[in-house]
């Protein structure tokens, strides 16, 4: 049964967030057809950001995905997601209008991401590694699909959008309809509008927030930028891959790496994947912007490289505060979580294009390895502690 609800969680994630990138994925059609310039795309994109900032702020003060019926939070939220993606349609043409609907996309997904999270936690114990990385992993493939779905030739920029609007609303039926609570599955005894300050104060989850938000620096920034390097590059080469394709691969590769790794973070524990994963991620972040002379297949081969490791251990950081934290707030302490490190990732996707602009991507993709380093000093902190022996059924 478990094993089902996971399919159905998987897909209704992947669908719902494909939402996320739809206008970002056709940033080139709106700026020949609406006349948005690179700065305006830029906003478009931060606002979806902002907007999932604060929307989960306020579930993790609420302690909404807790006291709430969290399926059906899922439900609403993602066909509200469908609405305020599909009216870009119509008046996404004004900036104005613009950001305030990706804002409000954004908002309302804040209500689809975390809460997957907590059922998924509400059906796994001892795998709990590998479910939560496989439902990051659906949401990776989610977020890269409107890049190949905005690379078709034939395809107007509006079918993108209806496209992923179409599929967060069969998300929220799914949900709705066909998942239910899992055994582990506490909801909250009351609401408690001081939990959110007590996991900050607890070190050993504050650790694996740490290492989450290093994470996140690099993470939405590398999805944000690389797509951007992939068609610079590729343009030069008359006869090399679509930069929309390519970019759908890069981060799409990332849905494997999720996987493997939440299979293999059971077993030897959330610490140790964590830092291999930040290891690798970092050492692409410090090469890759200086190898644009590579002939396009290798270039896309260290890229799709680097889209495996960068998100491969998003889940587990997820999958240790589920296990730090009280197990009745584990919905809130998700969702802080969330929020906060996609704040920084405001910070981080602002930063890029300025450095690239000034001097060059291998700069730009160097400034994001601070992340890594700093996750990784976080989660071997983190190992040496005691408690660490709460994760991965001691796997630490």
């Amino acid at each position: 049964m478990k094993w089902l609800m996971l399919v159905l969680l998987c897909a209704a994630e992947l669908m719902s967030m494909s939402v996320w990138f739809s206008v970002s994925a056709v940033s080139s059609a709106l700026q020949v057809e609406l006349g948005f310039s690179a700065g305006e795309i830029a906003w478009l994109v931060m606002a979806v950001q902002f907007g999932f900032v604060v929307g989960t702020l306020l579930l993790a003060f609420a302690n909404l995905s807790d006291v709430f019926n969290i399926r059906a939070l899922f439900a609403i939220s993602a066909t509200a997601a469908a609405v305020f993606n599909l009216s870009f349609i119509y008046i996404g043409d004004n900036l104005v209008f613009g950001m305030l609907l990706r804002f409000l996309a954004g908002f309302v997904l804040a209500g689809v991401y975390p809460p997957g999270m907590r059922i998924v936690a509400g059906w796994f114990d001892k795998a709990r590694g590998l479910g939560i990385g496989a439902l990051v992993g659906a949401l990776t493939i989610g977020k890269a699909l409107p890049h190949w779905l905005g690379s078709v030739p034939s395809g107007r920029w509006q079918a993108t959008i209806i496209a992923s609007s179409a599929l967060s609303l069969l998300a929220g039926l799914i949900v709705i309809v066909f998942v239910k609570d899992g055994p582990f599955h506490r909801r909250a005894a009351r609401f408690n509008f001081k939990y959110a300050w007590t996991v900050l104060r607890d070190r050993p989850t504050r650790l694996a927030y740490f290492g989450y938000f290093g994470h996140m620096w690099e993470l939405y920034a590398m999805w944000t930028w690389v797509p951007v390097f992939l068609k610079e590059v590729f343009q030069k080469h008359a006869g090399a891959f679509s930069g929309g394709l390519a970019a759908f691969l890069v981060i799409a590769a990332g849905a494997f790496g999720s996987v493997l790794y939440g299979l293999w973070a059971d077993r030897i524990g959330r610490s140790i994947s964590t830092i291999t994963a930040m290891a690798i991620s970092g050492l692409c972040c410090l090469t890759l912007g200086y190898l644009e002379w590579l002939a396009p297949i290798w270039l896309l081969t260290l890229c799709i490289i680097w889209g495996i490791t960068v998100v491969a251990d998003s889940a587990q950081f997820s999958a240790a505060v589920t296990e730090l934290c009280e197990p009745e707030y584990t919905g809130t302490a998700l969702t802080l979580q969330t929020s906060l490190g996609f704040l920084i990732t405001m910070f981080s996707i602002k930063l890029v294009p300025e450095l690239q602009s000034s001097y060059g991507w291998g700069v730009a993709f160097m400034s994001l390895g601070l992340g890594p380093l700093a996750g990784i000093f976080a989660m071997f902190s983190l190992y040496r502690m005691p408690e660490a022996l709460r994760m991965a059924s001691g796997n630490r």
